[in-house]
C-alpha cells in the first residue's frame, strides 16, 4: 500500500519515468496499429514516442525489426495530425541509417518539403536529407537551392543545416549553393545568417584566399546575428593565428576583434575576449582590454558569465600571469561563490598569479572554503598548490601544514592521494622541505586505510629517510606498520627497514633486530623479505647493498621468466648470463609501478599482482619480432628506439623506423605506409648504405603493400667490432615493384609490374640506441664504488658545446644523445647559476654499467668536462668520442 502511495505521488507531482520499463518487442508489436484505419493520431504519436526512447537510450534495433516499423511508419503520412506528422519525421531520421530501402519515402517528403504548409517543410527537409546519398542529391538540388533563400526562416534554416551535413557525402554538389548561402547570409533572421556564414565557411575552409576575402568582406558589414558574429570571431582568430601577425595591432584582422569587445552583445564580448587572450605573441598592450572585460564579467550578476571569464582568466594565467593579477581582487570575492565550480577556479586562478607575500592570506581563505566543496573540487585545488609549491619553493613549510590538515581530514582515495602526490613532490624537489614533508607523512600513515598509498609512503621512507639528519625517528614509524594485520603493509614495512640497515651503519644492529622478529610472521612473503635482507645485512659488503637493497636489479621480469624458460629447454652447459635480460627504463618502471599501486596496491612488489601489469615497449616490440623467425637467433632483445619518421607524414609512402639493439646485432625495422589507391606495392625493402665497420646480414622484405595499409620489412647488421665505428649515419632508399591497379577494388591491371625507388631521410645510429638509463638512487655512493673497484676504465675529456647557448640545452641535448640516466634531478640548473654537474648511468648492450659525470661551465658559450666509468674501456671510450 505504502508503495502505491508513493507512485501515486509521484504521477501527481509530475515525477517519475512513464517509459521506464517498457520492452522492445512490445512497442514494435505495437507499432502495428500504424497500419489501422482510419489512423489514431494520439495512439500512434505515443508509440512513436516509445520507439524514438527506446532509440536514444541505446537500445539495438535489428535491420528486420527497424524496416518493419519504418515501413509501417509511412503509412502514417495519410494523417494531417500536425504532432504525428512531426513524429513521423523524427522517425525516418532515426531509423534511416538502420532500415533497408528507406528511399521509399522520398517522393512523399520531397512533396511535403514543396508544400504549402509550412509547418512540415522545415522538418521535411531535415529527415530527407539525412536519407539522400550522393546519387540522388542531384535530384533534390533545385529544391535545396529555393529553400536555403526562402522567406521561412524555418525552413532557410533546415536547409542550411542539413548542407553543412552533406558536405561529408557531396561536398562538390553542395559547392554550387555557394551563391544561395551568400543571399541568405544577408538575412534578417539571427539564426539564418549564422547558418549561412557557417555553410559559407565549410565550403571554402580548403582554400585559404577565399576565406580571407570572406572575412574581409563581413568584417566591413554589420552582421545583425550575434552567433554569426561569434563564429567570425572565431575564423578571424584563426587566420590570425596561421599568419603569425597576432602581435601586430595595425592588422585590419586584429582590429575587428578588437572592436568586438564593444559590441552590445555580452556573448560578442566574451568571445572577442577569448580569441584575444588565446592568440599567440599577443602583447600586453592589446590584452589589457580583453582582461578589462573579463575582469567586469566577474561582477557579472550572471553565473553564466562569472563562470566564463575566471574559467579563462585560469588558462591566461599560466601564459600571462602578471597580466591576470590585476584581477585579483574581483578573484577573491568570488571565493565565497555559491557555485562550487566558480568559487573552486577562483581559488586555482588565485594559486597561479598570488605572489609570494600573498601565500600565508591565500591558505587562510582557502582553509574556509576546502571543507565545503566535494573531492573533485578538492583535488584541483591540491593541484594548483603543488604548483604553487614549486614556484614558491621558501613557502613550503606554509604550504606543507595547510595540506597535511587537509591529509586529516575526510576524503576518498583520489583526494589523500593527491595530497600524498603533491607532498612527495615537493620533497623531492626542493631539500629543505624534506623532513617536514616526511614528518607529516609519518603522521598521515598512521592512520591511513588506503594500502597502496601506505606502501607508497613506506617505499619513500625508505628511500629519503636514511639521508635525512635523524634518520633513527622514522624507524618506530614504520616498524609500527609491521604489526598490522595487513601483510602488504608489512612487507613494504621491511623493504623500508632494510633500506636503512644498509645506509645507516649505526642503525644496522637495531636494524636487524627488527629483521630477526620478521622472520616470524605468519605471511611468507613478509617472511621470505626479512630473511633476504638480513642475510645480506649480515655480510657487510658495500657492494652487496648497493646491488641488492640500496640499487636492486630492474630488468624485465616478464622477459627474465622467458629467457630462464628458453635457457632450461636448451643447452644449460653454459651459465645463465643475468646481463642479457634487458633493462627496465625509469620511465618504464615508473609506469609500471603507478599501474601496480591501481591494481594491487603495491609499489614494490609485496604480493602478487590481481591484475597484469602494462607491458615494457620493449617487451611489446619482443612479441611482434617473435614472428619473424630470422629474427630469433639473435639472443635477447636490449632496446627499442623510439619511432623515426623518414618521411614527411604527407607524401605517397609513408616510412617509420625503428631500431632494436641486440647483443651483437642491429634490426632496422621498416613500417612502409601506401597512401595511391592506383598502385599495389610488392617486394617492397629498404635499401640502406651502412656506415662503415656495418655488416648486413639479412633483408627481409614485404612481399605486398596494398592501399592505405601498413607492411613492415626488415634488415638484420651486424654490429662493428670497433665500438667507436657502431655510431654514424644510414642512407636510405625505398625499392619496390609498382603495379598499377583498380583504385575501387585494388586488383591490379596486369601481373607485370615495374621497379622504382623512393628516396628516404638518413638514419642515424647514435649511443643512446645502444644504451639502456638506468636510475641511481644513491649516484655517489655508486661512483665511490666505481673508483675503488678494479673492473672499471675511467676516460675524461674537455671541450665545447658551441651549438648551445643555456645550461639546459645542453643537458638536454646530453642526455637526449647519450641515452643515459640523469640521477637524483641533476638535469635541473638552479636558477641564476652558471656552474653545474650532471650525473648519468646506464647500461651498455651487453652488460657493461657506465657511469658518466659531466660539468658544465657556462661563459660565452657552454663548456664541459665529462668523466666516464666503465666496466669495458671500449664502452667509455666510445661515450667520450662520440660527443666530442
Amino acid at each position: 500500500m505504502s508503495s502505491f502511495k508513493r507512485e501515486k505521488k509521484e504521477e501527481e507531482d509530475g515525477g517519475g519515468n512513464p517509459f521506464q520499463n517498457i520492452e522492445k518487442t512490445t512497442v514494435l508489436q505495437e507499432a502495428r496499429t500504424f497500419n489501422e484505419t482510419p489512423v489514431n493520431p494520439r495512439k500512434c504519436t505515443h508509440i512513436l514516442t516509445k520507439i524514438l526512447y527506446l532509440l536514444n537510450q541505446g537500445e539495438q534495433f535489428g535491420s528486420t525489426e527497424a524496416t518493419e516499423a519504418f515501413f509501417a511508419m509511412t503509412k502514417l503520412f495519410q494523417s494531417k495530425d500536425v504532432i504525428l506528422r512531426r513524429m513521423v519525421y523524427l522517425g525516418i531520421k532515426e531509423l534511416s541509417s538502420i532500415a533497408d530501402d528507406v528511399i521509399i519515402v522520398t517522393s512523399s517528403l520531397t512533396k511535403d518539403m514543396t508544400g504549402k504548409e509550412d509547418l512540415y517543410r522545415a522538418a521535411a527537409i531535415r529527415a530527407l536529407c539525412s536519407i539522400t546519398d550522393s546519387t540522388m542529391l542531384q535530384a533534390i538540388e533545385r529544391y535545396m537551392k529555393q529553400a536555403i533563400v526562402d522567406r521561412n526562416s524555418a525552413v532557410s534554416s533546415a536547409a542550411l543545416v542539413s548542407s553543412l551535413h552533406m558536405t561529408k557525402i557531396a561536398g562538390d554538389v553542395v559547392k554550387r549553393w555557394v551563391n544561395e548561402a551568400q543571399e541568405a547570409v544577408n538575412s534578417d533572421n539571427i539564426m539564418v545568417q549564422y547558418h549561412a556564414l557557417g555553410v559559407l565557411y565549410h565550403i571554402r575552409k580548403s582554400d585559404r584566399l577565399a576565406v580571407t576575402k570572406l572575412v574581409a568582406k563581413l568584417t566591413r558589414m554589420s552582421l545583425k546575428s550575434p552567433y554569426a558574429v561569434c563564429m567570425l570571431i572565431r575564423i578571424t582568430a584563426k587566420l590570425l593565428e596561421e599568419e603569425g601577425d597576432s602581435g601586430n595591432s595595425n592588422n585590419h584582422l586584429f582590429e575587428f576583434i578588437d572592436s568586438c569587445l564593444r559590441h552590445k552583445s555580452e556573448m560578442v564580448t566574451y568571445e572577442a575576449a577569448h580569441a584575444i587572450v588565446n592568440l599567440k605573441r599577443t602583447s600586453s598592450r592589446e590584452l589589457a582590454p580583453a582582461i578589462s572585460i573579463l575582469q567586469l564579467f566577474c561582477s557579472s550578476p550572471k553565473p553564466t558569465l562569472r563562470f566564463a571569464a575566471v574559467r579563462t582568466l585560469n588558462q591566461v594565467a599560466i601564459s600571462h600571469p602578471a597580466a591576470v593579477t590585476a584581477c585579483n581582487i574581483d578573484l577573491e570575492n568570488l571565493i565565497s561563490d555559491s557555485n562550487r565550480s566558480i568559487a573552486t577556479l577562483a581559488i586555482t586562478t588565485l594559486l597561479k598569479t598570488g605572489g609570494e607575500s600573498s601565500v600565508e592570506r591565500l591558505m587562510k581563505q582557502i582553509s574556509m572554503f576546502v571543507s565545503e566543496i566535494s573531492d573533485e573540487f578538492k583535488v584541483v585545488v591540491v593541484q594548483a598548490i603543488r604548483a604553487l609549491a614549486l614556484k614558491f619553493p621558501r613557502k613550503h613549510s606554509v604550504l606543507m601544514n595547510f595540506l597535511s590538515a587537509m591529509l586529516r581530514e575526510e576524503g576518498g582515495f583520489d583526494y589523500k592521494a593527491s595530497i600524498a602526490d603533491t607532498i612527495i613532490t615537493i620533497i623531492e624537489d626542493n631539500p629543505d622541505a624534506k623532513e617536514t614533508g616526511l614528518a607529516h607523512l609519518c603522521e598521515f600513515i598512521e592512520d591511513c586505510e588506503h594500502t597502496s598509498l601506505a606502501v607508497r609512503i613506506l617505499h619513500l621512507l625508505g628511500k629519503e629517510g636514511p639521508r635525512t639528519k635523524q634518520p633513527s625517528r622514522y624507524i618506530r614509524f614504520i616498524y609500527n606498520r609491521v604489526l598490522l594485520e595487513d601483510p602488504r603493509f608489512r612487507a613494504g614495512a621491511v623493504s623500508a627497514m632494510a633500506q636503512f640497515g644498509a645506509t645507516c651503519p649505526d642503525l644496522l644492529e637495531n636494524i636487524q633486530v627488527l629483521l630477526t622478529r620478521c622472520q616470524m610472521d605468519p605471511d611468507d612473503e613478509v617472511r621470505d623479505r626479512a630473511t633476504y635482507y638480513s642475510n645480506i645485512l649480515s655480510r657487510q659488503d658495500k657492494s652487496l647493498y648497493n646491488n641488492y637493497i640500496i640499487e636492486p636489479m630492474k630488468i624485465s621480469i616478464s622477459a627474465l621468466e622467458r629467457s630462464l624458460q628458453e635457457y632450461i629447454q636448451g643447452d644449460t652447459e653454459q651459465a645463465f648470463d643475468i646481463k642479457s635480460i634487458p633493462v627496465v627504463s625509469p620511465l618504464a618502471a615508473e609506469e609500471i609501478q603507478t599501474i601496480a599501486q591501481k591494481t594491487d596496491g603495491m609499489l614494490s612488489s609485496t604480493g602478487p599482482a590481481s591484475k597484469p601489469v602494462q607491458a615494457s615497449r620493449e617487451e611489446n616490440y619482443i612479441k611482434e619480432l617473435s614472428n619473424v623467425p630470422e629474427l630469433q637467433q639473435l639472443g635477447p632483445l636490449f632496446k627499442s628506439s623510439d619511432v623515426v619518421e623518414l618521411t614527411e607524414s604527407e607524401t605517397e609512402f609513408v616510412v617509420r623506423c625503428i631500431k632494436h639493439s641486440y647483443t651483437k646485432h642491429l634490426v632496422l625495422q621498416f613500417n612502409c605506409t601506401n597512401t595511391l589507391s592506383d598502385l599495389l606495392l610488392e617486394n617492397v625493402r629498404v635499401q640502406v648504405d651502412p656506415s662503415e665497420g656495418y655488416n648486413i646480414v639479412k633483408e627481409i622484405p614485404c612481399p605486398k603493400l596494398p592501399y592505405n595499409e601498413t607492411g613492415t620489412s626488415y634488415i638484420i647488421l651486424e654490429f662493428p667490432s670497433d665500438l667507436s665505428q657502431s655510431v654514424g649515419t644510414f642512407g636510405a632508399v625505398l625499392k619496390f615493384i609498382a603495379k598499377d591497379c583498380d583504385p575501387t577494388t585494388g586488383i591490379p591491371d596486369t601481373d607485370e609490374g615495374y621497379g622504382d625507388e623512393y628516396i628516404l631521410e638518413d638514419l642515424e645510429v647514435t649511443p643512446s640506441d645502444q644504451i639502456q638509463r638506468v636510475s641511481k638512487v644513491n649516484w655517489s655512493a655508486a661512483w665511490d664504488e666505481a673508483t675503488e673497484a678494479n673492473n672499471y676504465s675511467m676516460m675524461n675529456i674537455v671541450f665545447s658545446l658551441s651549438s648551445v647557448s643555456t645550461l639546459e640545452e645542453a643537458i638536454k641535448n646530453v642526455v637526449q644523445y647519450l641515452g643515459l640516466q640523469a640521477a637524483e634531478h641533476s638535469d635541473k640548473v638552479p636558477e641564476g647559476k652558471t656552474v653545474h654537474t650532471l650525473l648519468l648511468a646506464g647500461v651498455f648492450r651487453g652488460g657493461a654499467d657506465i657511469l658518466a659525470q659531466a660539468k658544465l661551465v657556462l661563459a660565452d658559450t657552454v663548456t664541459m668536462e665529462l668523466t666516464v666509468k666503465a666496466t669495458e674501456e671500449s664502452v667509455a671510450e666510445l661515450i667520450v668520442f662520440a660527443i666530442e
